[in-house]
């Protein structure tokens, strides 16, 4: 599941006629492929800023356009805030089903 403070966000009307609206944009520009490898189908709306308890609300991050990439789910799965990887899980109808939170900087890798 979405950490829990962004699980209104991401059930709100406003995040997903966003979301909705920067698909077709991307696939307006060239059908819709991940922004990042360009080579398949993107699946998922990425925030490029973590979405925080402090910045999920402040629509200037949360539903700026020039803050989001539409990604497929190996290349989102590959980008998370400390770089380590499996950022989150994606529901079928392309919404985060799980979010792994990054590790805490006192964890060993």
């Amino acid at each position: 599941m979405a950490r829990v403070f962004a699980k209104k966000f991401y059930n709100s009307k406003a995040w997903k006629s966003c979301r909705a609206a920067y698909i077709a944009e991307r696939v307006a520009i060239d059908g819709g492929l991940c922004e990042t490898c360009g080579l398949v189908p993107g699946l998922i709306v990425h925030h490029t800023v973590w979405l925080t308890e402090d910045n999920v609300n402040d629509p200037d991050i949360a539903l700026n356009h020039a803050l989001l990439r539409y990604d497929c789910q190996t290349c989102h799965n590959r980008e998370s805030e400390d770089g380590s990887g499996d950022r989150c899980i994606i529901g079928p109808d392309g919404q985060p089903v799980e979010v792994r939170p990054p590790p805490s900087p006192l964890t060993r890798v």
